[in-house]
């Protein structure tokens, strides 16, 4: 069996096309049925490379929905394996119980490591957590033509007339976003607007562009602002940033935990007092010295392996990573432990939420879909992810402290 024996003739005919270069990859998909496109361009690869794709054809995801919705000139699937860490007690106001934590991920070490912050958690009570903000931005720039006119466009933009029908502008684009504030930044003769949308269950980045779009639309018909662009990067998506880390964008979330001391020696075979040590001369004067938007150990870690295995946007775990841990002794010498994450953007509807694999994820968590009401289960899942994260740096943190950290990357990282 040759790779081109599961085509009829009129499919072999498209790979022979697009092997010449007659036929983009793009343009498959309007000729023959997805999943069959799917298969011509992992054909036309295999022959022009020379290289079977063994491993990336096998797929349990609905192509047609994939297609559609999350990608564009599919050839088949990457794999990642899949861990699970807990029970972890969480005690929030939209999660309230004990979870198993999902973690996609290649690096050896990193589950187990979060299983026993897990564990640690669980056995003082579980952690608290609550969110101070849910909120996604979009920021986009004008062009005025000097400072006086800057000056008169910011104070335009806060008339509460003219927010209150840019809030009706912006809600005839969405059943559920809804336009909570804008703020002018100046910069010469640009303005930068920051608008804050509360987006629901959604992460909402898509939501909240087209509903921008129409206010720049509404901006310059009344004030005869030019729009520039509709992204002026301070907003600010996927790039690492101050004004996310003091303002917040997505959940502002804070996760805490008291240790007993005995706990902290017999789990994490160290001391609160150690702990306590390493936190302050890595995380927060290591990271100060190091110019770090993040005083965190390994944040990222849990977030990303969280947010692949849940269907998340990955690139959102660099406003993630920002997150800052604080641990300190309490006056009857347990540990006291918090992560705090300014801008952690998740959903639980749109985007890779709808995949199968991740909707199994999302639907171990208890939060797949829309809540009742509209945003509990995307603040739910901020619950989660903190306390997880929060399970990820009381592990990391004990295990400098111990002294166990390569042993256990050459235990388990391999």
């Amino acid at each position: 069996m040759t790779i081109r024996d599961d085509l009829n003739d009129n499919e072999k005919d498209i790979l022979e096309k697009v092997i010449k270069g007659d036929i983009s990859f793009h343009r498959i998909d309007s000729l023959t049925d997805k999943e069959t496109a799917v298969k011509i361009r992992r054909y036309a690869l295999e022959e022009g490379s020379g290289i079977e794709l063994e491993h990336i054809r096998t797929c349990s995801l609905s192509i047609e929905d994939a297609t559609k919705r999350n990608i564009e000139n599919m050839i088949g699937t990457v794999q990642v394996p899949l861990g699970v860490a807990g029970p972890l007690k969480v005690k929030g106001e939209f999660a309230e119980g004990s979870y198993h934590i999902p973690l996609a991920t290649t690096e050896g070490a990193l589950v187990a490591s979060v299983n026993r912050g897990c564990s640690v958690i669980t056995g003082s009570d579980g952690a608290n957590v609550r969110i101070f903000q849910d909120v996604m931005t979009r920021a986009p720039v004008f062009r005025l033509d000097n400072v006086v006119k800057a000056r008169d466009f910011a104070d335009w933009v806060k008339d509460p007339g003219v927010f209150a029908r840019m809030k009706d502008k912006a809600a005839q684009t969405t059943r559920f976003g809804e336009l909570i504030s804008v703020e002018p930044y100046v910069t010469g003769n640009t303005v930068y607007l920051r608008f804050s949308y509360d987006t629901k269950d959604a992460m909402g980045m898509n939501m909240v562009t087209i509903a921008t779009e129409s206010l720049m639309s509404l901006i310059e018909d009344e004030f005869g602002a030019i729009p520039v662009s509709l992204s002026g990067n301070m907003c600010i998506d996927k790039k690492p940033a101050a004004i996310n880390t003091i303002l917040g964008r997505g959940k502002t979330v804070a996760a805490d935990v008291v240790i007993p001391k005995g706990l902290v020696e017999e789990r994490l075979k160290c001391t609160p007092e150690s702990m306590v040590d390493v936190n302050y001369r890595k995380n927060l004067l290591g990271s100060a010295r190091a110019g770090a938007l993040g005083f965190n150990a390994h944040a990222a870690n849990i977030i990303a392996a969280m947010f692949i295995a849940c269907g998340q946007d990955a690139a959102h775990v660099v406003e993630g990573s920002t997150a800052i841990t604080t641990m300190e002794l309490t006056k009857y010498g347990d540990l006291y432990c918090a992560v705090t994450l300014p801008a952690l953007p998740v959903g639980t509807v749109g985007g890779g939420t709808g995949l199968g694999p991740q909707s199994d994820c999302l639907r171990l968590l208890g939060v797949k879909g829309s809540g009742t009401p509209p945003g509990t289960n995307s603040r739910k899942l901020a619950e989660i992810v903190a306390s997880a994260v929060l399970a990820g740096e009381i592990s990391l943190i004990g295990a400098q402290a111990a002294g166990h950290l390569a042993r256990a990357h050459a235990e388990l990282g391999r």
